[in-house]
């Protein structure tokens, strides 16, 4: 072929119908309708999506425009990179100042710490190095006022920029504010609002928080809803109190907690300015009022416990898919965050995760790299309408705070986090290093026993029921006990290991050694074994196969010669065999079906209870 050829030589267009049909060979037999899976979202995600699943013609084609999907910024990072706000822990001004210089001297962009009580005595001095030179990405909380009146009496008000915000909708979730305190708080809030946009013109005061819903088990449509139904709480409210809708949209800032489904967390966020660009349209908004300011973090619901290094590639997940998502300010959460004291080192490692983002992936030079993509766009599509459905029903109970006081958001949200709960404790979802993958030999972080009093929607973290098994295995360990069952290997190395290995994967999780016979051919050796060993509780593993040559007849055996000893089945036989096992003495068939979580608590429960005899 010459090389004119070769240049008029074009390749035949793929199908939807080609892709598909190269798919299913690989499949041998199987549909590609197989590899789809419903979200907690209940949203259908496809193995594939082709232009035919969007309609380009309806979606933005730049930024700052139309919807505001692709963002707030014409040119996006380009021309306004997102802040670096990670939030600070300190107990003391001294401990403030010192980690504040620390960060702002290493890449660290916003002025951003946990609010208490003890660093408002001469905050000023503190942030008066720093102030006019950084943002501020602060939740005042109910400090707000306090921090703000000290800024205006102590600094140069005007030079103040980012935002000092309070949510009296998350107060309210978290405890702080009781039914009562929350209708009464606009008042006094609308005026704080009103006296800081004139002496401090920069500075944001008004706040959509999500995080306390997403710590709850909410999905990603549920928050979504929850935070414009608050934003529209807060205009309705304030403007009780004289605040025109164009002063309260300019003083307005949400955020968002970020989860593990990368794909879901950036849609959700593009879905976040679409709805709320409708709903400022609705109150006759314009220009960049319709636009929404938005900060992240990385979800705190997902961290764990044990193998905390895993937190570091959950975190910079969370923060890539954060910043894909066009925000403004985020924060990415130390490795040891349960713990409630970031070390000098894990506050770098979740600092460099941004800079990282930013200066080696190059992301601050690009203009919603997201954008266009099918799978994104559909994606985006589908979590803004049901989200919009969602409010709707939302505003017909009354709106967000009518709907908290009524209990009905909360058994919503408790939906939600019963299935995810349940996924993990049947391990449908994984949580590396705790439900798959556990270390035996890992320590833990110390976790820190305070939580959010008397919140109204628990805050929770996914992990937690499986480091509460590894907390009782621990607590039988410091009492001298064998935390430890017997495997039975019966038969060769390659008829054995597959469901061995299953079980010690499986009890690991709980906190539990497995302890390996070696090759079994005969119930004298199963019995040698036994005798051997100070344990009560034994799983039998093999194949099918063996388990039909010896296996049956060899528990039997045991059965009437170790009394008092337990016999658990790794696998899952016919109904038919099942009741052969169950009638010679197996306790329990264990598999990739079982709930793992309640089978390792019974296990544990009767190791408790041997001691106790």
């Amino acid at each position: 072929m010459s090389l004119k050829d070769m240049l008029q030589t074009t390749f035949e267009e793929a199908t939807t119908q080609n892709w598909v049909q190269k798919g299913e060979e690989t499949l041998k037999g199987k549909s590609i309708e197989s590899l789809s899976r419903n979200t907690y979202e209940n949203i259908k995600l496809k193995p594939l999506y082709s232009r035919e699943d969007q309609n380009l013609d309806k979606v933005s084609q730049y930024p700052s425009q139309a919807d505001f999907r692709r963002g707030k910024a014409a040119l996006g990072y380009v021309s306004s990179e997102w802040k670096v706000a990670q939030q600070l822990v300190a107990e003391t001004v001294e401990d403030l100042q010192n980690e504040l210089r620390n960060a702002l001297e290493r890449g660290q962009t916003a002025i951003s710490f946990e609010v208490n009580k003890e660093l408002l005595n001469h905050l000023s001095d503190t942030l008066k190095e720093y102030h006019g030179k950084f943002a501020y990405s602060l939740d005042g909380k109910n400090y707000q006022s306090l921090i703000l009146n000290e800024l205006k009496s102590n600094l140069n008000p005007e030079q103040g920029t980012g935002y000092i915000g309070k949510d009296p909708i998350a107060l309210y979730v978290q405890g702080v504010l009781d039914n009562h305190q929350l209708d009464e708080a606009y008042t006094s809030w609308g005026k704080t609002i009103e006296d800081t946009d004139k002496t401090m013109p920069n500075i944001r005061t008004i706040l959509v928080n999500t995080t306390p819903f997403h710590n709850g088990g909410a999905n990603a449509i549920q928050e979504l809803a929850i935070a414009i139904s608050s934003g529209v709480h807060h205009i309705d409210q304030l403007a009780k109190n004289g605040l025109g809708i164009d002063k309260v949209l300019s003083k307005m800032v949400f955020e968002f907690s970020i989860g593990a489904n990368f794909f879901m967390e950036i849609a959700k966020l593009r879905a976040a300015r679409i709805l709320w660009a409708k709903v400022a349209e609705a109150y006759g908004a314009q220009g960049e009022n319709l636009g929404m300011e938005i900060t992240a973090r990385t979800s705190q619901f997902t961290k764990t416990v044990f193998d905390p290094y895993v937190n570091m590639l959950r975190a910079g997940n969370e923060a890539f898919a954060a910043v894909l998502g066009n925000i403004q300010y985020l924060h990415v959460s130390p490795f040891n965050e349960p713990e409630g004291n970031p070390t000098s080192f894990s506050n770098r490692m979740a600092r460099n995760t941004q800079l990282i983002l930013k200066e080696e992936t190059h992301l601050s030079n690009i203009v919603d790299p997201a954008g266009g993509s099918w799978y994104i766009e559909q994606l985006t599509n589908e979590l803004a309408q049901k989200a919009w459905e969602l409010f709707l029903e939302l505003e017909d109970k009354g709106g967000v705070a009518n709907s908290l006081k009524t209990g009905w958001l909360q058994e919503q949200i408790q939906t939600v986090k019963e299935k995810r709960t349940n996924d993990i404790a049947t391990r449908k979802q994984s949580i590396v290093g705790t439900n798959v993958y556990a270390n035996l030999q890992d320590q833990p972080l110390h976790v820190r026993e305070e939580r959010v009093k008397h919140s109204i929607i628990p805050q929770d973290r996914l992990s937690e029921p499986y480091e509460q098994l590894r907390l009782r295995a621990e607590t039988l360990k410091s009492g001298g006990k064998e935390v430890a069952i017997g495997l039975l290997c019966i038969g060769k190395l390659k008829e054995y290991k597959p469901r061995a290995d299953f079980i010690t994967g499986f009890l690991a999780a709980g906190g539990i050694q497995s302890l390996l016979s070696g090759e079994i051919e005969s119930t004298e050796q199963a019995l040698d074994f036994i005798k051997a060993s100070n344990n009560q509780q034994f799983f039998i593993c093999s194949s099918d196969d063996k388990y039909k040559e010896i296996g049956l007849a060899m528990l039997k055996e045991l059965n009437e010669q170790c009394k008092g000893k337990q016999f658990y089945l790794a696998g899952l036989p016919s109904e038919s065999d099942q009741t052969l096992w169950l009638e010679n003495g197996i306790k329990q068939f264990v598999h990739i079906k079982s709930n793992c979580y309640e089978t390792l608590s019974t296990l544990l429960s009767e190791m408790e209870g041997n001691i106790n005899e």
